[in-house]
């Protein structure tokens, strides 16, 4: 039997990174049977298609819009697990995800047990910003329902005395948090100090010239 963990998301949108920092939790932490793949699946989509074909248990790990209060986590099972990653569009990732889902199915290769468990966000619009602590305080508490679930398939994981290597070290989450700019240093949530840099002129629509030509330009279909 083929388990797959599997974390879906992107650090750079604050609690949107959820999914990808319980795998590496996962990876610092613990040790799995040889039949276990623990996988950061990022922003991939479709291009993950294979690895759910060769899953016969999946467990994804994302932020889900559930509409509960900010942290809270929540576990979907089976059939029900792509009606709620599609439920209300939050980001890029989960569409392809659903896309994922759909085209292992269509392919005939497709998990027997899914398993998603959900965490609330509290904030996206944070671009370079970190898991607010809401979330960041689900990581534990989402492992060790992933944990409780593997137990009726006779899987158990291994504690570590010490914090093992990443697949990639650039997603340690305590060297993201130390080395991106503070929010007083950066314009990470869109705020009008980007329109005040010196690198903008803001200035009032031109009246087009009576001369010039205006043409409309289909691009359906070009990219």
């Amino acid at each position: 039997m083929n388990i797959l963990l599997l974390g879906i998301g992107n650090v750079l949108w604050a609690d949107e990174g959820f999914g990808v920092r319980v795998i590496e939790r996962l990876q610092k932490r613990y040790r799995f049977p040889d039949q276990v793949k623990v996988m950061d699946g990022g922003t991939q989509g479709v291009y993950l298609v294979e690895h759910v074909q060769a899953a016969d248990v999946l467990v994804v790990f994302d932020a889900v819009d559930y509409g509960l209060p900010s942290g809270t986590l929540k576990r979907i099972e089976n059939d029900d697990v792509p009606h709620f990653l599609g439920a209300k569009k939050m980001s890029l990732h989960q569409t392809g995800f659903q896309e994922v889902l759909a085209m292992a199915q269509m392919l005939g290769s497709y998990p027997r047990h899914l398993l998603l468990v959900g965490v609330q966000p509290e904030e996206l619009d944070d671009y370079g910003g970190s898991l607010r602590p809401s979330v960041k305080a689900q990581i534990q508490p989402a492992i060790d329902m992933a944990l409780g679930f593997l137990e009726a398939f006779g899987v158990t994981a291994e504690t570590t005395g010490t914090e093992g290597d990443l697949a990639d070290p650039v997603l340690n989450m305590q060297r993201y948090e130390q080395e991106r700019p503070a929010a007083d240093q950066a314009c990470r949530i869109g705020d009008e100090r980007i329109l005040l840099s010196d690198a903008f002129e803001v200035r009032s629509p031109q009246p087009a010239d009576e001369n010039a030509l205006q043409v409309d330009i289909d691009y359906r279909g070009k990219y």
